[in-house]
């Protein structure tokens, strides 16, 4: 056995023994937190592979838990950033679970950084104690002025308005390394997408096994076969886009992160989508969680940009 596959495994059975844990009880007692965190910094030093691991299994589960956001994109940022104070500074909360946290990307909001003072609003990020954010070509640590949380389709995943009013802001880093921020990003929600949409194909070949019309299991009908078939072919090719882009090296991990947005996204959506159809009726209830699960594929398949946002930029980098 792996050290990934010990990872969902111990990552599978805390989520279902555990189902109510914090953040901090499940960072702490686990240690995910810090899986790509350098050891110097009270983190693991495992790599983009580990993340993925983990990211699969919490997105199997819906967890609610700021996995991508504190654990991948501020992590990095910060790891990229490459200011040596706020490394020493950040790093060891995130690795301990002790504060989640959230990145703004550029593009993410209308904002502008003046005189060591921060403006501006950030419609939409994840939800996060610490609050990092790329303006003014830098990395900086800033406390909005007000935060709005939405509510939203997805429960599973909390967003919030940040608004940012003249606030003064603490150095964090150099921003030139973000894409490769938001790349990671990218390949960690991929395998969260991967983790969801398999789960959706667990459950349609369940219920196709256990229920009966006409005196056979539906499952046994030619039509729930294909569909079957071809949800299995649709993961299995979205989980080999997501390791692909969490094994990838420095020079292709764009394009890696592009594949693997543009096709698990919608790899998850028609899973998602299917596992409704094949339970019919149920499948629509408020108490069956399959529809929480097309939630979940509909908003993921919007955080980084849609599957053809993904896609023009793979063209650009490819076709020039």
């Amino acid at each position: 056995m792996t050290v990934t596959d010990e990872l969902r495994d111990v990552v599978r059975s805390y989520l279902a023994d555990r189902p109510g844990a914090s953040w901090g009880m499940f960072a702490g007692e686990l240690g995910v937190a810090g899986l790509a965190v350098p050891e110097e910094y009270g983190g693991a030093g495992c790599g983009p592979a580990e993340v993925a691991a983990v990211a699969e299994e919490l997105g199997r589960a819906l967890s609610p838990h700021p996995f991508l956001q504190t654990a991948v994109l501020a992590v990095e940022a910060v790891k990229a950033g490459g200011d040596a104070a706020a490394t020493a500074r950040l790093l060891p909360v995130l690795a301990g679970g002790e504060r989640s946290a959230t990145v703004a990307l550029p593009g993410d909001g209308d904002l502008l950084l003046e005189d060591g003072l921060l403006s501006g609003v950030v419609p939409y990020a994840p939800a996060g104690d610490l609050v990092l954010v790329y303006a003014g070509g830098l990395l900086v640590e800033a406390e909005p002025t007000r935060r709005a949380p939405h509510r939203t389709m997805d429960e599973s995943r909390p967003l919030e308005e940040l608004t940012f009013e003249r606030v003064p802001v603490r150095p964090a880093g150099d921003g030139s390394g973000w894409t490769r921020v938001r790349d990671l990003g990218v390949a960690a929600l991929a395998a969260e997408q991967t983790g969801g949409a398999a789960r959706c194909l667990e459950m349609a070949t369940a219920h196709a096994g256990a229920r009966h019309q006409f005196g056979r299991p539906i499952g046994s009908f030619q039509a729930v076969k294909h569909k079957l078939a071809d949800l299995l072919l649709l993961v299995e090719s979205a989980r080999s886009a997501a390791l692909g882009a969490a094994g990838a090296e420095a020079a292709d991990l764009e394009d890696a992160a592009a594949i693997a947005g543009s096709y698990c996204s919608e790899a998850y959506l028609t899973a998602a989508g299917e596992n409704i159809q094949i339970h019919g009726g149920i499948g629509v209830t408020w108490e069956h969680p399959a529809h929480r699960y097309f939630k979940r594929a509909t908003s993921d398949a919007q955080l980084f940009g849609p599957p053809q946002a993904h896609r023009a930029r793979l063209a650009a980098r490819v076709l020039g």
